[in-house]
């Protein structure tokens, strides 16, 4: 297996990198409009469009909506039936999560300044929070957990999952997720027609006021189009590791961290920065030796054929520039002072420390949320947290003294922009205080 060798020397290796991370939207001009219909038909139709598309796409036979809802009751059913040890495992993930993100609640304040002016922010959660999760070939109580635990702690009132069930099974683990969490409903529909349901509502699915969570690109498609009438939490591309290793850590233990992303479809990316040539040799043989024993080794073979970089730096402070170029999802720094070295990264999603932290305890049950920015929208772009479930209002109270002194200030520059009916409103109040 050939993998990209780069060398951050070279003259050409920002213009090289450059190209390995340029991500192309899949989406096409047929994807496009195959959502626009659906979104129109959900819209125009509510139900009967929904019943109709999952009928249709997730081959089942349901003739009334509310063979589509699953209760509460149900739920709780699927949370006695999974084996105790992952019942131990949602519920030990969860209180971490929940923990950790009890700690992003921000609350309101306010000061008051010398005239009696008030001034300050009120903090609210939302009402409503539309969850995805994706069904059919695998199941993801990991995203139950991290999209509906903060919103769930940021005090969003109703937390409304939607999930497909192909052929009409429904996924156990799943539904266990959602008691753990507290989900409010749960609807057995997907795709883009889910989306259209959340984001307009129908006769059943009530209307949110944003909608979280992956899918696959008519879900992707979907909540980019109808950003704006809801908010949405991102458009995700395909999951990315940066490993920063000095050449003290067993490579077998870096082949398999470039695995664990590798691992999810064929446009993961996974990069090794070294400052250490002949390690990276190493790692290179370690994965050619453990590829063949992994179950998805063909998924990893071509993520790493076409989209991984084993990558040569000339010390670690320019691992750490390499680092602030990519702006990965994922960067382990798997170095003997992690710490030392964080403090020159500006640009990554999530950070994993030290040669014993994996990136894989943060996908489930470190604490910290693995929903993430990628390609390359860590430079602007935060994980997804409970601050995203909460709106920020501004209060501004003027006293009578500070209407005048803030008045004044104001007029003059409605005058400025030729507002005047602006510039009269802040002057009846100057006046007022004569």
């Amino acid at each position: 297996m050939k993998i990209r060798r780069l060398n951050s020397s070279a003259d050409d290796f920002q213009q090289s990198l450059k190209a390995l991370l340029a991500w192309e939207d899949v989406s096409n001009d047929s994807v496009n409009s195959a959502v626009c219909a659906i979104l129109a038909a959900v819209r125009e139709r509510g139900d009967d469009a929904l019943i109709e598309y999952t009928n249709r796409f997730d081959r089942t036979a349901v003739s009334a909506f509310s063979e589509l809802e699953i209760s509460v009751d149900q739920q709780q059913s699927a949370l006695g039936k999974i084996p105790a040890e992952q019942r131990e495992a949602l519920e030990f993930s969860a209180e971490r999560v929940r923990s950790y993100h009890q700690h992003q609640k921000a609350d309101s304040w306010s000061y008051t300044e010398a005239d009696g002016t008030l001034l300050g922010q009120q903090v609210t959660a939302m009402d409503r929070v539309g969850l995805y999760v994706p069904g059919g070939k695998a199941a993801y109580p990991s995203s139950v957990l991290m999209n509906g635990i903060p919103a769930k702690v940021a005090g969003v009132a109703e937390l409304i999952m939607v999930v497909p069930t192909p052929d009409g099974v429904i996924n156990d683990l799943v539904l266990a997720a959602a008691a753990i969490v507290g989900v409010d409903r749960v609807f057995a529909i997907g795709g883009a027609q889910a989306v259209a349901a959340l984001a307009y509502g129908t006769q059943s699915v009530p209307q949110v006021d944003k909608i979280v969570g992956p899918g696959n690109i008519y879900v992707a498609t979907a909540k980019r189009m109808v950003y704006g009438a809801v908010g949405i939490d991102m458009i995700a591309g395909p999951s990315e590791i940066l490993v920063v290793c000095d050449g003290d850590t067993d490579p077998d233990w870096i082949a398999m961290d470039l695995f664990s992303q590798a691992e999810h479809d064929e446009d993961a990316q996974s990069i090794l920065v070294c400052p250490d040539a002949a390690f990276i040799d190493r790692v290179e043989a370690a994965i050619e030796r453990l590829l063949p024993q992994m179950e998805r080794a063909n998924i990893i073979r071509k993520s790493l054929e076409s989209r991984a970089a084993l990558i040569t730096v000339s010390d670690l402070d320019d691992a750490a520039r390499v680092i602030n170029l990519v702006a990965p999802e994922h960067l382990e720094l798997s170095v003997a002072d992690p710490e030392a070295l964080l403090k020159q990264v500006r640009h990554a999603g999530a950070v994993f420390m030290g040669r014993y932290t994996a990136e894989a305890v943060g996908d489930y049950c470190a604490g910290p949320n693995h929903v993430l920015p990628t390609s390359r929208t860590a430079r602007f772009s935060s994980p997804l947290g409970v601050y995203d479930f909460q709106k920020r209002s501004s209060l501004i109270m003027c006293s009578q003294q500070g209407a005048a002194a803030l008045g004044a200030s104001a007029s003059i520059l409605a005058r400025g922009e030729g507002l005047t009916a602006h510039a009269r409103s802040a002057e009846y109040r100057i006046s007022s205080g004569d």
